[in-house]
C-alpha cells in the first residue's frame, strides 16, 4: 500500500496545488536538497565520499532485502536475514581488503597484523564464505527448500548487484575525483533533464515498464546531459584537486591528491570538422582531451543508464511495489535514486581499463621492495639487460 511521506510543512505549503505540480514541487525541492549534500560530501574529501558511498551501499541492500523478507515473512523463514547480512559482510571484507592492499600497499607491509591478514586475504575470504554457506545448508527446513534456495540466490543477486558495484565506484574515485563526480552528475543531471523536458513536453511514451518516460524527456534529456558533460569537464579539469589521482601518503598517514596533471588535463588545439566551421565560424578550438572522454560518458549515462531505471521499474511491478522505501519524499528509497548509478560505475570503470589506465610505476616499485634481496638484483639485471638492448643505456 502506498502512504503519503512527504513532511507536513511541504503538505500545508502546497496544498491549494493539484497532485501533477504538487508532486513537480516536492521532487524539486527534495532534489535541491539532495544536490546540495553532494556539493557538502565532496568539500569534506575523499575519506567521506568512500564513507558515503558504503552508506548508500548498506541502505540499498538493506532496501532490496526488505523486498524479499516482507514478500515471504509468512513463511518465516530460519536465518534468511542474519545470513544475508553475514554474506554482505563477507563480500565486503573481500572486496575492501583487496582494495586496502593494493592502494595501501606500504602502510600493509608496514604493519604486522595487515601484512599477516594481507597475504592469507582471499583464503580467509573463502572460509568466511564457506561458513555462511554451511550455515544455510544446516537451515533448510522440509517443504520450504524451493523457496529457500530461491532466497539465497535473491541474496547474491543483490550481492552482485550492489556491493560490487560499489566497489568500482570507489576505484572510480581513486583514479581521480573528476572520474567520480562527472559520471554521478551527468546521471543526475540527465535524470533531471529527462524529468523536466518530459513534464512540460512529454506526449509520446518510451517504456511499458515505466509509463510516465517519454521520447520527449528521453531525447531532451540526451542533448542536455551531453552538454552539461562538456562544460563541467571543463571546469573541473583545470584543478589538481579533481584531476589527480587519490593516493595515501604514508608519511602524514592521509590522503592527497596533488600532482603533475596528465595529457588528458591539458589544455589541446583541435580542428573543426569543415561541416561545423561554417556553422560556429572557429577553424579550431581549444579544450581539454578529458572533454571528449565526457561526451563517451555522458551519452552512456543518457542513452544506456536509463535503462539501469527501467530495470529498476520492471523489479518493482513484478512485486507490484511504487518504490523500494520512503526514505525520500517524491523519490522513494535509495536504492530508487541510485539505480542507474550502479550501471554506470561498471561502465566507467570498464572505460578507465580500457583507454585511460596504464601501469603504475610508482605500486610497482613499491612490489619490488617488498621482495628478496636475490629477487629484487634478478629483476635488476634483467631490466638493465633489456634496456643496453634497446640502446638506453
Amino acid at each position: 500500500p502506498t502512504s503519503d511521506d512527504t513532511p507536513e510543512v511541504l503538505n500545508r505549503a502546497l496544498s491549494n496545488l493539484s497532485s501533477r505540480w504538487k508532486n513537480w514541487w516536492v521532487r524539486g525541492i527534495l532534489t535541491l536538497a539532495m544536490i546540495t549534500f553532494f556539493f557538502i560530501i565532496i568539500y569534506l574529501g575523499p575519506m567521506v565520499l568512500m564513507t558515503i558511498v558504503m552508506c548508500v551501499q548498506i541502505k540499498c541492500f538493506h532496501e532490496i532485502i526488505t523486498i524479499g523478507y516482507n514478500v515471504y515473512h509468512s513463511y518465516d523463514l530460519p536465518w534468511f536475514r542474519t545470513l544475508s547480512w553475514y554474506f554482505l559482510l563477507c563480500v565486503n571484507y573481500f572486496f575492501y581488503g583487496e582494495t586496502v592492499t593494493d592502494y595501501f600497499f606500504t602502510l600493509v607491509q608496514r604493519e604486522e597484523p595487515l601484512r599477516i591478514l594481507s597475504k592469507y586475504h582471499r583464503f580467509i575470504s573463502f572460509a568466511l564464505y564457506l561458513t555462511g554457506f554451511c550455515m544455510f545448508v544446516l537451515s533448510l527446513v522440509k517443504k520450504h527448500y524451493r523457496l529457500q534456495f530461491y532466497m539465497f540466490g535473491w541474496t547474491h543477486v543483490t550481492l552482485l548487484i550492489v556491493v560490487t558495484q560499489s566497489h568500482l565506484i570507489i576505484h572510480n574515485l581513486f583514479e581521480g575525483m573528476i572520474w567520480f563526480i562527472v559520471p554521478i552528475s551527468c546521471v543526475i543531471c540527465n535524470d533531471i533533464m529527462a524529468y523536466m523536458f518530459g513534464f512540460f513536453f512529454g506526449r509520446t511514451p518510451l517504456i511499458k515498464l515505466s509509463p510516465k518516460k517519454t521520447w520527449e524527456g528521453f531525447i531532451g534529456g540526451f542533448f542536455a546531459t551531453v552538454l552539461f558533460g562538456l562544460l563541467l569537464s571543463y571546469v573541473m579539469s583545470g584543478y589538481r584537486c579533481f584531476t589527480c589521482p587519490v593516493e595515501f601518503n604514508n608519511d602524514t598517514n592521509s590522503f592527497t591528491v596533488d600532482c603533475e596533471p596528465s595529457e588528458l588535463f591539458q589544455l589541446q588545439e583541435y580542428n573543426i570538422p569543415l561541416v561545423l566551421q561554417s556553422v560556429v565560424g572557429w577553424k579550431t578550438v581549444r579544450m581539454y582531451p578529458f572533454q571528449i572522454h565526457s561526451i563517451a560518458l555522458s551519452t552512456f549515462a543518457s542513452l544506456i543508464g536509463p535503462f539501469g531505471g527501467f530495470f529498476a521499474s520492471g523489479f518493482k511491478r513484478a512485486f507490484k511495489i511504487k518504490d523500494f522505501a520512503n526514505t525520500i519524499p517524491g523519490h522513494g528509497g535509495i536504492m530508487d535514486r541510485f539505480d542507474c548509478q550502479y550501471l554506470m560505475a561498471t561502465f566507467v570503470n570498464v572505460y578507465i581499463a580500457s583507454f585511460i589506465r596504464g601501469p603504475n610505476p610508482s605500486k610497482l616499485i613499491q612490489q619490488f621492495l617488498t621482495l628478496r634481496p636475490d629477487q629484487q638484483l634478478h629483476i635488476f639485471n634483467t631490466l638493465k639487460a633489456h634496456l643496453v638492448d634497446k640502446g638506453m643505456l
